[in-house]
């Protein structure tokens, strides 16, 4: 049975959309069929580490809440992109559905919106037609009505927040908000963290705080930074601190 797997951040900048792409080449690599949505329509950018441009995304996300393609046609294979000559197995794959990001079309969401239910229709036929195994929602920062779908459709819910105030503000928010709606499964990853922090202390703040399962803390690298979202780092540097710390995300998804 598929797993919908969402990646949220209450704000922005906190490097969901790169931990996104990383989460996914790695449960691809395990032989898995996965779907990736970006569904941060007013801002997108995952598509980058998948090596795709605009002038390549003929049919986006964007298209299909206006009702000009099916949401598997603007599904694109993206595994052999990645990694450099990482292969993946037989049976794994990666397919993308980027959202659009032409100027006109992202004026277009912020004066129009879209139909948010079609959104849930859409998630259901693209694990239908491309037989996936997890479908990996790259959500909007903060709380609106398409966050709250994909929160609330979730078999996992992955929070990421820095260890900043404000980001521990609006993590209490989510959290909150995600236990009303019974998400089953809810992980925190604390990323960009200053390798001086006491990282067993920072895991057991966080915690406790929240009362939630940290499933990783990801080191603030310059090595992450170097690779400026052009590939999918995990893949390019497994043994690194911050490629283990996505296998240890990945594990516990798998495990659920």
């Amino acid at each position: 049975m598929s797993k919908i797997v969402s990646i949220h951040s209450f704000r922005g900048g906190t490097g969901k959309s790169n931990i996104s792409a990383n989460v996914a080449a790695q449960i691809a690599k395990d032989g898995n069929r996965v779907g990736v949505v970006d569904t941060d329509i007013n801002s997108p950018g995952i598509h980058v580490l998948f090596g795709m441009d605009e002038d390549e995304m003929t049919r986006s996300l964007n298209d299909y809440l206006w009702d000009k393609c099916t949401i598997e046609e603007a599904a694109y294979p993206v595994g052999a992109r990645i990694g450099k000559g990482e292969v993946f197995p037989m049976n794994g794959e990666i397919y993308l559905v980027p959202s659009s990001i032409r100027a006109g079309d992202i004026t277009r969401v912020l004066r129009e919106g879209y139909d948010v239910g079609l959104l849930n229709d859409g998630f259901e036929a693209l694990i239908d037609k491309l037989k996936l195994d997890y479908l990996i929602i790259d959500t909007h920062p903060g709380l609106n009505e398409e966050t709250l779908l994909s929160v609330a459709i979730s078999d996992v819910l992955i929070i990421i927040l820095r260890p900043d105030q404000q980001d521990f503000q609006g993590t209490a928010v989510t959290v909150d908000v995600a236990r009303k709606l019974e998400v089953p499964n809810l992980l925190l990853v604390i990323n960009k963290a200053l390798t001086s922090y006491d990282f067993a202390a920072l895991k057991k703040q966080v915690e406790t705080t929240y009362n939630s399962q940290v499933a990783a803390i990801l080191p603030l690298s310059e090595d992450v930074a170097r690779l400026q979202s052009s590939d999918i780092f995990s893949l390019r540097y497994p043994e690194h601190p911050f490629s283990q710390s996505i296998r240890n995300i990945v594990a516990l998804i798998e495990a659920v």
